[in-house]
């Protein structure tokens, strides 16, 4: 992130990404010097180590919230570590906020949707939105992050229905469309700036595919989520 703050990139809010990128995808090749910065799930180590970072540089972030989760740890996950890992509190949320970082959606319980039933599906993302527009006001209901970048038309049309306003699937979406919109994951490789994925040519087109193939191992995550809540 210093890397790209030293080369004049600067970061978007949700606000200015939906009024620059989703109202013209053209706009992103003429200011390629600009970025919307995503987390997923809300760790509580993005207080300590990320967002202090960010706030130095005069960058912030969007980050994606598991609702139902806030405050306490990643029992939804698969126990890929020692210990349950703690998400952000309210309160650490609400400072953060203040300083002109945004919160959206990452649904109530990271439950993959593309495998739900639409009454499932509209659960997680209703609940989630009505959770973030009460604690944290109306504009914190506009944006939704698919767990595990997993996302159809079926999915986007109840993003649509619950109220939400964009919607951010995996590295394969589609910029046209507000509820399949395209991100591009920062992984291991991507030591310089910018990342791999970011970049266009061949370059690019290497850290888009990586992006794609590590996504794609979600998918054992999400099977083995769904043994257990079988069992």
């Amino acid at each position: 992130m210093t890397a790209l703050a030293r080369a004049g990139w600067r970061t978007l809010t949700l606000g200015e990404y939906a009024a620059t990128v989703v109202a013209n995808p053209q706009s992103a090749i003429r200011n390629p010097q600009s970025l919307l910065l995503t987390f997923d799930d809300g760790y509580a180590v993005l207080a300590r180590h990320a967002y202090p970072v960010l706030a130095d540089l005069g960058l912030t972030a969007v980050t994606f919230l598991v609702t139902d989760y806030v405050g306490r740890t990643n029992t939804w996950d698969a126990r890929y570590t020692w210990g349950r890992l703690p998400h952000l509190d309210w309160d650490t949320i609400g400072s953060w906020r203040a300083r002109g970082f945004e919160f959206g959606s990452h649904g109530a319980t990271h439950r993959r949707l593309t495998w739900l039933d639409d009454a499932a599906v509209a659960d997680e993302l209703v609940r989630s939105r009505a959770t973030l527009t009460a604690r944290l006001g109306e504009d914190a209901g506009s944006a939704v992050a698919y767990p595990f970048g997993a996302t159809n038309p079926s999915v986007g049309r109840l993003a649509r229905a619950a109220g939400y306003r964009l919607g951010f699937g995996s590295v394969r979406g589609s910029s046209a469309d507000a509820f399949d919109q395209p991100r591009v994951g920062v992984y291991l490789w991507d030591r310089f700036a910018p990342p791999l994925g970011m970049r266009g040519g061949l370059p690019g087109a290497v850290g888009r595919a990586a992006a794609h193939v590590a996504n794609r191992c979600s998918v054992g995550t999400s099977a083995m989520l769904r043994v257990g809540r079988r069992q």
